[in-house]
């Protein structure tokens, strides 16, 4: 429960603490004192979105802290998933700066607004004047519902299996239309495909196709140029090697005179062999090479292929032709096995729907259970509040399709008077009938699911007199279970309250701000009795003040 909250640089308030008490605290105050302004602070801490224009003086950050006592309510588990620390008395804070940046902390570690929303959630329900109008709306409708089942586990494992479930569902939408896109491109890749993969390409031939072609478009030269090297070599009658033979045979006569000329005589043997090793390659060569036409039109035909083939795909080499008939082989293979995985996907998508449909039946029968159940105890807390013959109705129909909340759609049906016609909310119950619908609602709610506090903004609006006393008795009921602090305008609430906080104005000559203390005894008795009978009070106002604190729920 909310024990402490201190608001500091906040819309009307400059600096503010208030203790919060067990049971029902009321909160009172003339109009525009600030009594809303209050909630607005501690929406802030709870995770609402904020700017600068909270600010009340724009050159200092405005702070927003709440202590909770948290102990029993079962939250280690949240702290643990977000490896918070725990603390009995948890601290949400809020600053806002004057950029309008904003900054959360539980227990002084940073958050993001999602999370401080999170645990929020779990720890106060605000009920404002906009929430009486979320009665009428059909998602809030199920979640009352939901709430009063209070079958929490199945729902979240239902939401589970839902939010798996669309991913699925926009996993195959998405794969469908890329193999639609695909099996277009098909033929377009299949005819690329086929047309480098009939080319037969091979790393480097190329290179080779261009040195062969360059030697056979100039074998007539080549040929002739190592006939005639041959020709000087070896078969001329004046040839070189027959006259290095000869010089060779003439030194090697005289090595066995002169030291010197035997080394001579070995260099002449040496490079008599390598000449007649030369002679014999430039033979070999020379009889392989051929002018081919035939060759040289095949090699021409198949370099123009190659040369096409490099000018359609913009690329300069074969090794790129190759990695581009890869690529479209790529994309042919994942057409077939993207046709593998919608299958597998569709098989998947079924079974999940078998196991979606299998939860939300059972959640269906929970709240087909719990209907009537609804039905009747909010009928009797509305009799309480001197609607005796309020009819209330709930209507439950399957929707086409599954969503987040499962296959239900339900609908509150209400009519205030005995015989009326049952019809929506929004068509037939007044401001006053809301507020008590909804107070019903709280309180039915409040028994079953319990939060550790509840803030109600203002929930008797449109009501008076004993009806406004029977409210306060609900009110004081509901916080015999939680913490209910309850902001009013009514005397006969706010005289039940086990606690009695007042919010006022203090204006000097340069500003207004708002303030709040705690009153008992004689300053509430006066309270009570200034909401009775206005600025003047009169004796009676003041006995009768003192006959609603006296006051005791039956």
């Amino acid at each position: 429960m909310l024990i402490h909250l201190s608001i500091e640089n906040y819309a009307l308030i400059e600096k503010l603490d208030i203790d919060f008490s067990e049971g029902l605290s009321v909160i009172t105050g003339e109009t525009g004192a600030g009594k809303s302004i209050l909630i607005g602070a501690l929406s802030l801490i709870l995770g609402k979105r904020a700017d600068t224009h909270v600010l009340l003086n724009k050159s200092k950050k405005c702070i927003v802290e709440g202590s909770f006592n948290i102990e029993n309510y079962g939250l280690d588990n949240f702290f643990k998933k977000y490896e918070l620390d725990y603390e009995n008395i948890t601290v949400l804070r809020r600053e806002i700066n004057k950029n309008g940046k904003s900054r959360a902390f539980i227990n002084d570690t940073p958050v993001n607004l999602n999370l401080l929303k999170e645990l929020g959630d779990k720890l106060v329900d605000i009920h404002s004047q906009f929430n009486t109008i979320t009665l009428n709306d059909s998602n809030f409708q199920l979640a009352v519902i939901d709430n009063y089942i209070n079958h929490n586990e199945l729902i979240n494992n239902y939401k589970s299996e839902y939010f798996k479930y669309i991913n699925q569902k926009s996993k195959l939408k998405e794969l469908v239309e890329k193999e639609n896109q695909l099996k277009t491109d098909q033929g377009y890749f299949k005819f690329q495909f086929d047309e480098l993969e009939n080319a037969r390409l091979i790393e480097g031939e190329q290179e080779n196709i261009e040195n062969e072609l360059e030697i056979l478009n100039h074998s007539e030269e080549i040929k002739s140029n190592l006939f005639k090297a041959s020709q000087l070599l070896n078969n001329d009658e004046n040839n070189l090697i027959n006259n290095l033979t000869e010089v060779n045979s003439l030194i090697h006569q005289l090595a066995g005179y002169l030291e010197n000329i035997k080394e001579i005589d070995e260099r002449i043997v040496s490079n008599l062999i390598d000449l007649k090793d030369v002679a014999d390659e430039i033979d070999k060569i020379e009889s392989q090479i051929n002018f081919d036409p035939a060759q040289i039109e095949k090699l021409n035909n198949r370099l123009d292929l190659v040369y096409h083939l490099q000018q359609k795909h913009r690329v300069t080499s074969i090794s790129e032709l190759i990695k581009i008939k890869e690529n479209f082989s790529g994309k042919l293979q994942g057409i077939n096995s993207l046709d593998e995985n919608i299958r597998k996907l569709r098989t998947d998508l079924n079974e999940q729907e078998k196991t979606l449909k299998n939860l939300a039946n059972k959640i269906s029968q929970n709240r087909k259970k719990a209907i009537p159940e609804i039905e009747k105890n909010i009928i009797k807390i509305l009799s309480r509040l001197a609607m005796p013959d309020a009819q209330m109705k709930i209507t439950q129909s399957n929707l086409p399709d599954f969503n987040r909340d499962g296959i239900d759609k339900v609908k509150f049906l209400f009519n205030a008077n005995k015989g009326g016609e049952l019809n929506e909310l929004s068509k037939i119950a007044s401001g006053g009938e809301l507020s008590r619908l909804m107070l019903s609602v709280k309180s039915l709610i409040s028994q079953r699911n319990l939060l550790p506090t509840i803030f109600f903004d203002e929930i008797d609006l449109g009501v008076s007199g004993d009806i406004a006393g029977k409210v306060g008795d609900i009110l004081l009921k509901m916080s015999k279970l939680m913490q209910v602090v309850a902001i009013t305008h009514l005397p006969q609430i706010a005289g039940k309250g086990n606690e009695h906080l007042l919010v006022y104005k203090q204006t000097d000559k340069d500003s207004t701000k708002s303030k709040i203390k705690k009153i008992k005894d004689q300053e509430r008795i006066k309270e009570i009795a200034k909401m009775l009978s206005g600025d003047e009070i009169t004796k009676a106002a003041i006995e009768n003040a003192k006959e609603l604190l006296a006051t005791e729920i039956n």
